[in-house]
């Protein structure tokens, strides 16, 4: 895939598209002294990291204040920055517990320009009203809902990107958790899916 196949899928226009080249671009330059993304993923970006990242635009087209948990190196959280840049209220906060990965995030706000806040913290420390949680490879499924429950606890809906031992993960998350959930196809990987939460409480699910 390149960036006129992500054009149509996402529905991307060419400011979004130039965004996503200077993304693209700082991505490769920091990756050579931080392990932010696989080195060869960067050749498959368009696919691997764009596509796999903008899909959530295609689950929840309304939503408009998202929070990314483990930001890392921007993924999903950046892409949907820029996709939503010109939606009024468009607002993705970044949320990393590491100072370096920090610094690459607010460096990319700063250079595009993006809608989005930084947060050097823990997740599960920020009180943040949102409506939509995400992660892209952050943790384990239950770890994942530790820190995604402040969120679902004033309303926000999660959806989590995952790849295809979902099943093993949500199994162990029964264990300490109950909760309601269903599993999307991803558009982007046959092999991934998205899983979204709506309910989330504390307990073994019976």
């Amino acid at each position: 895939m390149g960036p006129a196949e992500f054009a149509r899928l996402s529905e991307a226009n060419r400011r979004q598209l130039a965004d996503l080249e200077r993304y693209r671009a700082l991505l490769a330059e920091w990756n050579e002294n931080m392990n932010l993304v696989g080195p060869a993923t960067l050749d498959v970006f368009w696919s691997r990291h764009a596509w796999d990242s903008a899909q959530l635009l295609k689950v929840a087209p309304d939503a408009l204040i998202w929070a990314d948990l483990g930001a890392g190196a921007g993924l999903p959280g950046v892409v949907l920055a820029i996709l939503g840049k010109e939606r009024p209220g468009f607002h993705v906060h970044l949320v990393e517990s590491m100072a370096k990965r920090c610094r690459f995030l607010t460096e990319v706000v700063k250079a595009l320009d993006l809608p989005a806040t930084v947060h050097n913290d823990r997740a599960e420390n920020l009180s943040l009203n949102v409506d939509i949680v995400t992660a892209r490879a952050c943790a384990p499924l239950t770890r994942l809902l530790g820190y995604a429950k402040p969120y679902l606890d004033r309303g926000a809906l999660a959806l989590f990107l995952k790849g295809q031992d979902v099943e093993s993960e949500l199994e162990e998350a029964t264990r300490n958790w109950k909760f309601e959930a269903d599993i999307l196809p991803s558009l982007s990987d046959p092999r991934g899916r998205i899983v979204r939460v709506r309910r989330l409480g504390r307990g073994r699910k019976v």
